[in-house]
C-alpha cells in the first residue's frame, strides 16, 4: 500500500491498528474505525473523557433500532426514519487532587495538559485499548498515567465493559472519577443533516439499585431508562463501576520490580441522579508509583428483545450477574476466537492487515447473533448516522461472503426481507403493478425510506431526490436469494420464504415490461440504475430513464431463474404456493418470453448504460479534474456550477460494469445469448474500456467493482482498483464520509473480492467450481469456506496451483471443478490442482492436471 494513500499517524501489526498521537481533526474517523460492536449493538471508539463536539462524534446503536421525525425541509415537512443513538455508557472523565492543592482540571485529550496519546484496536480479540499520559497539575512535574481496555462483549451480547488503570507518577493524592449513562443525546453524527429534527428519545428515568429519582445516594450500581418518541421502543441501561484492585507500580526507570498488591475494595461511589443522567463519583486515594483500577461494566437492553420481562429489570439483572473485569475479557477473547476460525481468510502484507480490518467491522454489524434479530444490513454499519442507518443493496455485496461462512446470518437477513415482502407488494400495487417493489431504502417496516430531497453542501440548496426509481434492488434480492441457496443447499429456504420472494419480484418485472413493436423488444421506462447520477433525460420534467442495461439484464435473469425454480418445485409445494399468490397459469410462460425478449441498448459496438446515453455530451473531465482535483461527487460540483450531470457521459459508477461483477463470464455471456446478443471477450472488454474513463467512482463500491471485472480481463490494470478499495475507509479517500460511518458494502466486498473473484469461485449444486485468477500482489492466500454440510474447506491459492482440502469428519467427498477437469476431495484429506495454463496476465488455457496430497 502507498504510505501516501493512508493516515501517516497509524501503524499496523498482523493483528493490530495502531494511532499515535492525538488529531483532533481526525478523531471522528479513527472514532468510526475503531467501533466495537457485536451485532446487536455497537458502540464508537469515542474517547470517554469527552462530550460531543467538532471533533466527536460518541454514539451507541443498537441492530434494528429506529425512530420516526417530521423535520420541515425546503417548506415541506418530510419524514425521515433514523438509527437511534442510544444513550452513551462510555462517560468516564477524571481529575486530580495533590496534596495539599486544589482539584485540577478535567483531563482529556482536548486539554493543555496532555503529553502523550495513543489507541490500539486489538482485531483478533475485539478490545480497544487508549493510553494518555497528563500533567497532574500543582505537582510540580508529575504526571498521570491512563490506560483503558474497552470490550462489546462478543458472547454476550447485551454486555459491554471498561477497565481504566490510573497510575500516579512524581504525585501523591487523590483520582477523582465520576462514571456516567448519559440519556441527553441526539442523532448529530452528520452535518448535512442538522437541520432536520433529531431528538428520538423522551421519556427518560434514572434510579440506582437501591432507589430512583433525582438526588443523591450510594450504590455501585445506576440505570437509566427512556423511550423513542414515536417507535415507542423501550431502552435501560445499567452500569456497575466499582474500584477493582491497587497495584504498585515499578518506577519508569525500571530500577524496582513490578508487584501487584491484593485488591482492596474502596467504599461505593457517591450518586448523582437527574432525568437524562446518572453519574457515580469515585474519589480514590493513589500514592506515587501506585496504580488504581476502575471497572465499569454496562448492559443494554431495548424492548424489541425476546425473553425478558421488561428492559430495565433485564439490564440490571445482567449487570449484577455479570462477572468481574477479568473474566468477562476472558469469554470474549474465546467468543472472538470462535468467530476468526469460522472467518478464516490469510492474506500476506498490509493488504492482509486491511482485510482483517474490514472483516472485523463486517462481522461487528453481522455477526452470529444477528441470527435472532430482525434486522437487514445497514450501509454504514453500527458505525455512525450516515444513511440514517438504512438498509439498501449492499447485501448483494455482503452476503456472498457471510454465505460461505456464516450461513444462518444470510438465511436472518433474508428473513429480514421475506417479513418484509407484504409492504414490498403493497408498493408495487401503488405503483400500479403487481408482485413486489422493494425499497431503494428500508427501515423498521420495509416502507420506502428514501429522502424526498437532499443536500447539496456545495450549493447549500435542497433538491429533488429520485433514488426511490432504483428498483434494481428487487433484482439484488432475488440474486442474494439464490446465492444463498446454491452455497449452502438449503433446499427448505429456497422452495419456501425463498420461493416467494423471487417469484413476486419476477412478477414485478413481468408488469413493467411494456412491448414496443417499433422495435420488437420489451421495454423498462422510468428507472435509475446503479449510476445514480443520471435520474433523468437533460431538460425532462419527468424523473427515470428508460432501459437501463443492468436493471433489464438482471431483471431478465430473476424471470429466468423464477421460471426454473416454479418448474422445480414438488408439486404438492408449487401447487400450494401458486395458490396463495394466485398465480395465474399464463404467468410463467410471459416470463419466459420477457426474459427472451428485454431491450438492451447498444452505441458504438458497446452496452449503453441506458437507451440515449449515447445522445449525451462527452464532459470535459481534464478541466475538472484540473479545477476542482477530487471530482468523485461530480454531480455536486455540477449542480453548483447550475448544470446538471444529466447531460454528460459522466457516471459516479458504471452500472453496466456490475454486470461482470454479479455473473461470471459464461454466465453473462449465456444471459446476453438468451437476450439475442453475442458478448465475446473483445466485445466485453470494449464495454470496459469505454465506461472506465467516463466514471468518476463518486461511490465506493465503483472501485471495486472495477477491479473485479478488471482482475477477468485486464489484469495488470486491476491492482490500481483494488488498491483504492481496500484504502477507501481506511485513509477516508472521499473526504470525511467514513467519520459518518464504514461503508459495509465496501468491506464485504474486498473480502468477496479475494474469496470469489480471485479464485473464481462459484458454490453449485454439483460442487465447487473454480478458476482462479490471482493478481501478481495477490497471488499468494489462503480462504477457508463452508460449503454446505462441509464446514472448513481449505482454499489455498499460489501462483500457479490450488490446494483443496477437505477436513473430517464430513461423510461425502467435495466435487471441485478446474478448467476442463473435475476432481473429488475425500474428508481428511487435500488435492493440489495445476491452474489452467496462463500467466498473470491471462492467456491461453489447458486441461488441468491434478495430484492427491495427504
Amino acid at each position: 500500500m502507498s504510505p501516501a494513500r493512508t493516515d501517516e499517524s497509524r501503524t499496523a501489526h498482523a493483528w493490530t491498528w495502531t494511532y499515535e498521537g492525538y488529531d483532533p481533526e481526525r478523531e471522528r474517523l479513527r472514532e468510526a474505525l475503531c467501533t466495537l460492536g457485536n451485532g446487536y449493538f455497537a458502540t464508537r471508539g469515542a474517547a470517554s473523557e469527552t462530550s460531543e463536539g467538532p471533533s466527536h462524534r460518541p454514539g451507541t446503536y443498537a441492530a434494528g433500532c429506529y425512530n420516526r421525525l417530521t423535520s420541515t425541509v425546503a417548506g415541506r415537512r418530510v419524514e425521515n426514519e433514523d438509527m437511534v443513538n442510544l444513550p452513551d455508557w462510555l462517560p468516564l472523565r477524571y481529575r486530580v487532587r495533590v496534596e495539599g492543592a486544589r482539584p485540577g482540571p478535567w483531563l482529556s485529550p482536548d486539554g493543555p495538559g496532555l503529553i502523550e496519546h495513543g489507541q490500539t484496536l486489538d482485531l483478533r480479540h475485539g478490545t480497544l485499548t487508549r493510553r494518555s499520559v497528563y500533567t497532574a497539575a500543582g505537582s510540580g512535574g508529575g504526571r498521570l498515567r491512563v490506560e483503558q481496555r474497552r470490550l462489546v462483549h462478543m458472547g454476550e451480547p447485551h454486555l459491554a465493559a471498561q477497565r481504566t488503570l490510573f497510575t500516579a507518577e512524581g504525585w501523591t493524592g487523590e483520582v477523582e472519577a465520576e462514571a456516567a449513562l448519559d440519556g441527553d443525546v441526539r442523532n448529530e453524527g452528520v452535518e448535512r443533516y442538522a437541520d432536520l429534527a433529531n431528538l428520538h428519545l423522551t421519556g427518560w428515568s434514572t434510579g440506582t439499585g437501591t432507589r430512583a429519582g433525582p438526588g443523591t445516594g450510594r450504590s455501585d450500581t445506576v440505570w437509566l431508562c427512556c423511550r423513542t418518541i414515536n417507535s415507542h421502543i423501550r431502552i435501560a441501561l445499567a452500569a456497575r463501576t466499582r474500584v477493582a484492585g491497587r497495584r504498585a507500580t515499578a518506577s519508569r526507570s525500571g530500577t524496582a520490580s513490578r508487584r501487584n498488591t491484593a485488591p482492596r475494595t474502596d467504599a461505593a461511589p457517591r450518586t448523582r441522579l437527574t432525568d437524562r443522567r446518572a453519574v457515580q463519583i469515585l474519589t480514590i486515594p493513589v500514592a506515587s508509583g501506585e496504580t488504581v483500577v476502575v471497572d465499569k461494566t454496562v448492559a443494554l437492553y431495548t424492548s424489541r428483545d425476546p425473553a425478558i420481562s421488561g428492559p430495565l429489570t433485564a439490564a440490571t439483572e445482567a449487570v449484577r450477574r455479570a462477572p468481574d473485569f477479568p473474566a468477562l475479557l476472558a469469554s470474549h477473547h474465546r467468543a472472538w476466537r470462535e468467530i476468526w476460525r469460522r472467518a478464516a481468510l490469510d492474506v500476506p502484507g498490509e493488504a492482509g492487515v486491511i482485510l482483517r480490518l474490514h472483516l472485523f467491522h463486517v462481522l461487528q454489524t453481522l455477526s452470529p447473533h444477528t441470527a435472532d434479530l430482525d434486522v437487514g444490513v445497514p450501509a454504514r454499519g453500527l458505525h455512525g448516522e450516515a444513511y440514517r442507518g438504512h438498509v439498501f443493496w449492499d447485501e448483494l455485496f455482503v452476503l456472498p461472503y457471510l454465505n460461505l461462512h456464516f450461513p444462518e446470518v444470510s438465511r436472518a437477513l433474508l428473513g429480514y426481507r421475506y417479513r418484509r415482502l407484504p409492504a414490498a407488494c403493497r408498493a408495487a400495487r401503488d405503483a400500479g403493478r403487481a408482485g413486489a417493489m422493494y425499497p431503494w431504502q428500508s427501515g423498521s417496516d420495509g416502507r420506502e425510506e428514501s429522502q424526498e430531497f437532499h443536500l447539496n453542501p456545495r450549493s447549500g440548496r435542497w433538491l429533488p431526490d429520485h433514488s426511490r426509481l432504483q428498483h434494481h434492488v428487487g433484482s439484488a434480492v432475488a440474486y442474494n436469494v439464490w446465492q444463498y441457496a446454491q452455497a449452502s443447499g438449503d433446499t427448505s429456504f429456497l422452495y419456501g420464504e425463498g420461493a416467494e420472494i423471487l417469484i413476486q419480484i419476477a412478477r414485478f418485472w413481468a408488469d413493467s415490461a411494456v412491448w414496443d413493436p417499433s422495435l420488437e423488444r420489451y421495454r423498462v421506462r422510468g428507472v435509475v440504475g446503479p449510476d445514480e447520477y443520471h435520474d433523468a433525460y437533460p431538460d425532462s420534467t419527468a424523473p427515470g430513464l428508460d432501459d437501463n442495461a443492468y436493471t433489464n439484464v438482471t431483471a431478465a435473469w430473476v424471470l429466468t431463474r423464477a421460471l426454473e425454480l416454479s418448474r422445480a418445485l414438488p408439486p404438492s409445494r408449487g401447487q400450494e404456493l401458486f395458490e396463495s399468490l394466485r398465480l395465474d397459469p399464463a404467468e410463467p410462460d410471459r416470463w419466459d418470453d420477457i426474459a427472451h425478449r428485454l431491450h438492451v441498448p447498444y452505441h458504438g459496438g458497446v452496452i449503453s448504460q441506458f437507451e440515449g446515453y449515447a445522445d449525451l455530451g462527452e464532459l470535459d473531465w481534464d478541466r475538472y479534474r484540473g479545477q476542482y482535483g477530487d471530482i468523485r461527487r461530480l454531480d455536486r460540483i455540477l449542480e453548483a456550477e447550475g448544470d446538471s450531470v444529466n447531460r454528460y457521459k459522466a457516471s459516479k459508477q458504471a452500472d453496466v460494469l456490475m454486470l461482470g461483477h454479479l455473473f461470471p463470464p459464461r454466465e453473462l455471456a449465456g444471459l446476453f445469448r438468451q437476450l439475442g446478443h453475442r458478448l465475446d471477450d473483445e466485445s466485453w472488454r470494449a464495454t470496459i474500456d469505454y465506461y472506465l474513463p467516463r466514471t468518476s467512482h463518486g461511490s465506493t463500491l465503483s472501485a471495486l467493482v472495477s477491479a473485479w471485472v478488471l482482475a477477468r480481463a485486464r489484469r495488470d490494470e486491476a491492482w490500481a482498483y483494488a488498491e483504492e478499495a481496500l484504502v477507501g475507509d481506511v485513509a477516508d479517500i472521499q473526504g470525511g464520509t467514513t467519520a459518518e460511518g464504514i461503508h459495509l458494502g465496501a468491506m464485504a466486498g474486498t473480502l468477496d473480492f479475494v474469496q470469489r473473484c480471485l479464485t473464481g469461485l462459484e458454490a453449485r449444486d454439483d460442487g465447487l467450481w473454480l478458476d482462479p485468477a490471482p493478481l501478481p500482489q495477490l497471488s499468494k492466500f489462503r480462504v477457508g469456506v463452508r460449503y454446505r454440510d462441509h464446514w472448513d474447506v481449505d482454499l489455498r491459492i499460489r501462483a500457479q496451483r490450488v490446494r483443496v482440502g477437505v477436513p473430517e469428519p464430513a461423510e461425502d467427498p467435495v466435487r471441485v471443478v478446474l478448467g476442463d477437469s473435475a476432481s473429488a476431495v475425500a474428508p481428511g484429506t487435500a488435492r493440489w490442482l495445476d491452474l489452467p495454463g496462463r500467466d498473470l496476465r491471462g492467456g491461453g488455457v489447458s486441461r488441468a492436471r491434478a495430484r492427491r496430497r495427504r
